[in-house]
């Protein structure tokens, strides 16, 4: 199927065809016919298989349709976890919608609320936010949402992660009864399903690329090493200059920033995002690592949320994840769109048995490369490495204690 062949007006054609888009993803080919035609919808959809254009096109064009001229009215309330996913939204919005009238705009914490507050009195058809702002500027009264039709919670299950919950049924409860809500998350456990029934109604269900699946076009591969070993082996990797631009992630903040700091002193042009970090900062990060400016982005899983960039080929995971799901979500921002990937991933002992846990969800055997000067020994760590690995937890775990207190819940992330 291509784009010509579904309800779409010729404005929103002419956009996807500058883009370069001829024919639809396989969520986008289901959603977009049922969010034209009023559905609720329910999706499941991994990182990259292009769902943000799944929502985003036919709410463009619905809009479009709607549109009396006059002053933009609020009519499409797009949430979404992270500034980063926000930003990227948006940017999305704006490709596609380049031959309509839509008037749109983002707003988001960690920044001053001047300039977005300017664009809202000036009207907006379509707002992308995240929920601390919005909440924020709904009670300050620059927002009403008395007249939004189309609602979209994005990585849902992200949003529930990182505590946001009651934001979000705050929201619910200030959104019309009256309107089609569409729902996107990557996992669907018993908790997504709960709030899903609490937005959604007679939602029709779509499922792709399960969050167990890996695109086939990454390929992935596995250097056992030792803790005090790691930043070494990093940078033998990186003596690979066919690695040119690589997204390294990191379990931690703290974590982050010393992997940049032993890059620069190894001249690796490299930077850090995460949640300390201001939103100017992650910005020109991002931006710098898009342009070629830095080779190596060092990113938390949190503030990657949201990374899209085309062709990306190199992700190395420095720290093996906790959760299995977060891999596959890590490793799926190279290998997007068709193209080729690779996922490498250095495993200290302590980490053996989560590769053991993404196999096993993956149903997958990562290739193990064994001809390197860094192998994982079979001694016990000694009493140095033990103290550094129990200071390491320690401080994870402060700074997970000291994130929810920050967040109050996630209202100011």
């Amino acid at each position: 199927m291509t784009f010509d062949q579904l309800p779409l007006i010729a404005p929103i054609l002419k956009a996807l065809k500058d883009k370069n888009y001829s024919e639809p993803t396989a969520i986008q080919e289901k959603a977009i016919p049922l969010v034209l035609d009023r559905q609720d919808v329910m999706g499941s959809a991994q990182t990259g298989t292009g769902k943000t254009a799944a929502f985003a096109i036919p709410i463009i064009q619905r809009i479009h349709e709607m549109d009396q001229g006059g002053k933009p009215q609020l009519l499409s309330l797009i949430v979404t976890p992270t500034r980063e996913l926000a930003i990227q939204i948006d940017d999305n919005i704006r490709l596609y919608s380049k031959y309509t009238n839509l008037k749109h705009t983002v707003i988001f914490g960690g920044v001053k609320q001047g300039s977005q507050v300017d664009k809202l009195r000036r009207g907006v058809h379509v707002l992308v936010a995240t929920p601390g702002r919005l909440l924020d500027l709904i009670t300050q009264g620059h927002i009403s949402l008395s007249q939004v039709k189309i609602f979209v919670l994005d990585e849902a299950d992200r949003m529930l992660d990182m505590g946001f919950v009651n934001d979000v049924k705050k929201l619910l409860k200030l959104l019309p009864t009256k309107r089609q809500s569409l729902f996107f998350s990557a996992t669907m456990p018993t908790s997504i399903l709960k709030l899903a029934n609490e937005i959604l109604t007679n939602p029709k269900k779509i499922e792709v690329n399960p969050v167990s699946s890996t695109a086939e076009t990454i390929q992935q591969f596995l250097f056992y090493t030792n803790r005090t070993d790691k930043k070494k082996l990093l940078l033998h990797i990186l003596t690979d200059q066919k690695i040119d631009q690589v997204l390294v992630f990191s379990r931690t903040k703290h974590g982050a920033d010393r992997i940049t700091r032993d890059l620069a002193k190894n001249k690796i042009r490299s930077a850090a995002i995460h949640g300390d970090k201001a939103q100017n900062q992650r910005q020109k990060a991002l931006q710098d690592f898009k342009a070629g400016k830095i080779r190596v982005l060092v990113a938390t899983d949190i503030a990657a949320r949201g990374i899209d960039i085309d062709k990306l080929k190199y992700v190395i995971n420095y720290d093996v994840p906790e959760e299995a799901e977060t891999y596959v979500h890590r490793i799926g921002r190279s290998g997007r769109a068709g193209e080729s990937g690779n996922a490498i991933s250095l495993c200290e002992p302590e980490e053996n048995v989560r590769i053991k846990a993404i196999e096993k969800l993956t149903r997958q055997t990562i290739r193990v490369i064994k001809d390197h000067p860094f192998p994982q020994t079979e001694k016990a760590m000694s009493e140095a490495e033990k103290k550094e690995w129990n200071k390491e937890k320690q401080r994870r775990k402060q700074e997970f204690f000291a994130n929810r207190k920050k967040s109050g819940g996630g209202r100011r992330r």
